[in-house]
């Protein structure tokens, strides 16, 4: 027994975790079942609607940076044309205009105060404006695809048709798929479902960069330099995601012992993070950032001469290869994490929940004083988590200049999302070993 518990503890911490949650069969089924939905999901990204030409595909995907981003939501689905093409990002477009919405329209408002039932219909509403949203970007992508000489046959008249409709409802019905995959994962999984899926979708894609990265003309010096650069944004990342300040809080209760009451009080604290919002912002602000051009690049091609100079005028904008694009990254993604953050904060009430458990903060009276001043800590703090969540959004710039390997804009876009999907499954895998008495690896 001596010799078991020294090989325990002589183990790392990680790796003895994972251990133990292998050996719990809830937690066991649930890993296995991740597992096996990522499965289906690689599966998936692999089956090409019909009349696809790779070689084409691949040269369009060389030229055309904006479709390097879109491929990264996809997961690396729309590079091979497949069912999963837009991979989920029409939910996430659907998601964020519900989102905006929510503070706008009285009726969702109320919804979202509903508890539990308000956000299954919020969620039902996000469904059905995902379709619509994934029929016209289905389309707009073929015909992008098709002005990049990538596919042919892409319209609504002659024998066009019917392939064209089919390879849309494929691709729509692709995306509703693998929502379906993501709530399944979340529901009976590690982690948020769809944040899971665009986290395996960039791994997958890392090992096809890394010829095109040794291969670049910047040399081992500029190789080394990158490599230095993703280690310390990636050391930045975890800094900012694990920071919080920490609010006091007191409770006081009442006891009886003996046929007297006695009053106690604890001590304990409010967990702020800097960045509560995650790595919401930056998905809702590459999807945003992406969808002008991919939109105007449907019209590059009209007969109408101010249409065609409006879409080329946008597509110009709105390339990820300049400061103006970047610029725009940075300010949307500090607006997101502001309008995420504040809405979280709306909906956990916080100062009333306190207020209803004894609880206070000292020196603020109860009720709207303590809801203010949680707002004005919580508003200090996000300042720091924005603009930190801004720099990270718009390092690849500025590492790709200094650099000069191109083939890292792709890759660092996705940095953020990959350590806050990993630290967001870990907390909750820790979560559910503390559960059952066992020590986590978050420490």
């Amino acid at each position: 027994m001596i010799a078991s518990r020294a090989q325990q503890t002589q183990r790392p911490r990680l790796l003895q975790a994972l251990v133990d949650a292998f050996q719990q069969p809830d937690l066991r089924r649930k890993l296995l079942f991740t597992f096996a939905m990522l499965v289906v999901f690689r599966f998936v990204a692999h089956v090409p609607i019909p009349g696809i030409n790779p070689d084409l595909l691949k040269k369009a995907f060389e030229n055309n940076a904006i479709l390097g981003f879109m491929n990264l939501f996809s997961g690396g689905a729309l590079r091979n044309l497949s069912v999963a093409a837009m991979g989920v990002y029409p939910y996430i477009t659907a998601s964020i205009i519900l989102q905006v919405m929510i503070p706008i329209v009285p009726s969702l408002q109320a919804l979202s105060k509903e508890g539990e039932q308000g956000r299954n219909k919020i969620q039902m509403y996000t469904h059905w404006l995902t379709v619509p949203l994934a029929v016209v970007q289905g389309y707009s992508q073929l015909i992008v695809l098709q002005r990049s000489g990538a596919i042919t046959g892409v319209g609504f008249t002659g024998e066009e048709a019917l392939p064209t409709l089919a390879g849309i409802i494929s691709m729509a019905a692709g995306t509703m798929f693998l929502v379906w995959l993501g709530e399944l994962i979340t529901e009976n999984g590690i982690g948020n479902g769809v944040s899971i899926i665009i986290f395996s979708g960039i791994v997958a894609s890392l090992p096809s960069m890394l010829p095109s990265i040794a291969n670049s003309s910047a040399g081992l010096a500029g190789i080394g330099l990158m490599v230095l650069l993703v280690i310390g944004l990636l050391a930045f990342i975890v800094f900012v995601q694990e920071a919080q300040r920490r609010v006091p809080v007191q409770y006081a209760r009442s006891l009886f012992r003996g046929g007297r009451m006695y009053r106690q009080s604890g001590a304990t604290h409010i967990p702020l993070r800097v960045n509560s919002a995650g790595m919401i912002p930056l998905i809702f602000a590459y999807s945003l950032v992406i969808f002008p051009s991919a939109a105007a690049q449907a019209f590059q091609g009209s007969s109408t001469a101010w249409v065609a100079n409006t879409a080329d005028f946008i597509v110009n904008v709105f390339t990820p290869k300049g400061g103006p694009y970047y610029l725009m990254v940075f300010l949307l993604v500090v607006i997101f994490t502001f309008f995420y953050t504040l809405v979280i904060f709306q909906q956990q009430n916080l100062a009333e929940n306190l207020q209803k458990q004894g609880g206070f903060i000292p020196g603020i009276r109860p009720g709207r004083p303590t809801q203010e001043y949680i707002m004005r800590v919580l508003v200090r703090i996000t300042w720091a988590g924005g603009i930190s969540l801004g720099l990270v959004a718009v390092v690849p710039f500025f590492v790709t200049s200094f650099t000069n390997v191109q083939s890292l804009t792709i890759s660092s876009a996705g940095l953020i999302i990959v350590v806050g999907v990993v630290l967001d499954t870990m907390r909750q895998l820790e979560a559910q070993l503390l559960m059952r008495d066992y020590g986590g690896f978050i420490r």
